[in-house]
Order: C-alpha cells, then sequence, then structure tokens
C-alpha cells in the first residue's frame, strides 16, 4: 500500500480554486473535499456545529475558527484511507495549525493571481446559494442565463463580489491569509503558482503533483470503487 497523500489548496476569491481542485481530484485520483460542502452538510443534518454555523452565516458574518474545526477536523480524521485535496480550510491560522495537528500534509498549493484578474472574474460570477455552485458568465455560464442548470433556480450575485465590495474583500483575504503563507512555508511544503489563467497554471501544478504523489492514483481509484 502506497503512502496516502493529503494536501490543501488555498487562494483568494475566483482565484480557480474549485476548477484547479476538481483537474487534480480528476487527475490524480484524490478526493476533491470542500470546507462549504461540509458547512452545508452539517446545516441540513441539523449538527450541533452545523446549527452553530448557520447562526453566524444567517448574520452574514465569518464562522469561527472553533466551529470550523468542530465541522472539519472529525470528518477528515474518519477518511484514513482516502488521499484528499482540502479546498477553503484552513481559513486562518488558527485552523492550519489544528489541522496540521490532526492530519500529515504534504502539500499546500498556494494560488497568487493578479488583482485586475480576479477583479474581472468576480465582476462575471454568479452562484447558487443552496448548492454552492459557481458560474462565471464568460467562461462557465450557465445554459439558461441566470438559471442554475441542475435545479432551475435563480443565481445570484454576492454583495462581496460587486466591484465596491470587492478590494476590501482581496485586501481582508490577503491579511488574514499571509500568515497561513507563511506557516506552510515554514513547515516546508507551501507550492505557490502565479499567472491570470488557470490554463497556464495547470500544467506547473500536474508536474508537481506527478513527482509528489507516486501510485496514489490507482490506488486512489481501487479504494474508492469498495
Amino acid at each position: 500500500m502506497s503512502k496516502l497523500f493529503r494536501a490543501v489548496i488555498m487562494g483568494p476569491p475566483g482565484s480557480g480554486k474549485g476548477t484547479i481542485s476538481e483537474r487534480i481530484a480528476h487527475s490524480f485520483g484524490l478526493k476533491h473535499l470542500s470546507s462549504g460542502d461540509f458547512v452545508r452538510e452539517n446545516i441540513a443534518a441539523k449538527t450541533e456545529a452545523g446549527i452553530q454555523a448557520k447562526t453566524y452565516i444567517k448574520k452574514g458574518l465569518l464562522v469561527p475558527d472553533h466551529v470550523m474545526t468542530r465541522l472539519m477536523l472529525p470528518r477528515l480524521e474518519e477518511m484514513t484511507k482516502y488521499s484528499w485535496l482540502l479546498d477553503g480550510f484552513p481559513r486562518t491560522l488558527a485552523q492550519a495549525e489544528a489541522l496540521y495537528s490532526a492530519c500529515d500534509l504534504d502539500v499546500a498549493i498556494n494560488l497568487n493571481i493578479p488583482l485586475e484578474t480576479l477583479k474581472e472574474r468576480l465582476r462575471h460570477r454568479w452562484i447558487h446559494p443552496p448548492s454552492g455552485r459557481v458560474y462565471n458568465m464568460c467562461f462557465n455560464p450557465p445554459r439558461v442565463q441566470g438559471i442554475d442548470d441542475i435545479t432551475g433556480e435563480p443565481l445570484i450575485q454576492q454583495e462581496d463580489d460587486r466591484p465596491e465590495a470587492l478590494v476590501a474583500r482581496l485586501r481582508h483575504y490577503k491579511d488574514v491569509a499571509k500568515p497561513v503563507i507563511d506557516f506552510y512555508k515554514a513547515k516546508g511544503i507551501l507550492y505557490t503558482f502565479s499567472d491570470t489563467e488557470t490554463d497556464l497554471i495547470w500544467p506547473n501544478i500536474s508536474t508537481l503533483l506527478s513527482t509528489k504523489i507516486p501510485a496514489i492514483q490507482s490506488d486512489a481509484r481501487c479504494a474508492s470503487t469498495h
């Protein structure tokens, strides 16, 4: 049995984390774990942590560290047989430290995208809040404008994706992410990728992971069929 592989991916809103995560999962047989999905599942299941998270989200507040770690870590600790890529967690240094104590991480991928590119992408971004599905009107539009492909429900543009809120949102991300980036850099597992297009970043990420994930792909796919 080859060693399991665990990675996290970080990047500001609009950096293409979701797209790159899906490509990594498909190409290397990893499970793509989204913190947003975990939060929605816990809210739907009315777990104690899910109920707590919902009270913050309804007020438009970020879910605090102690609630996020209670949502995330038990699920990750259950996944002892799988290699995975975690998207959307950790967001803060406290979350990063809690995750590192609970799980052996191999790689932290950091997406560094120019501000103007992020502003342009987010200007065209619409979401389906119940599922978290994200559309971009330029390169990933819904089949019917303004309508979710799967449910037929309306899409919305988040208030904080609007231009006037965006710069403050990105500045806040940078302030919170810097200690996390420095933490992984000190651990020797940080890999930063910079460019304006996902298709230009992807080959470099793929090359890195090809050297880091020997024989995991087939093992993970076998495990996922049982």
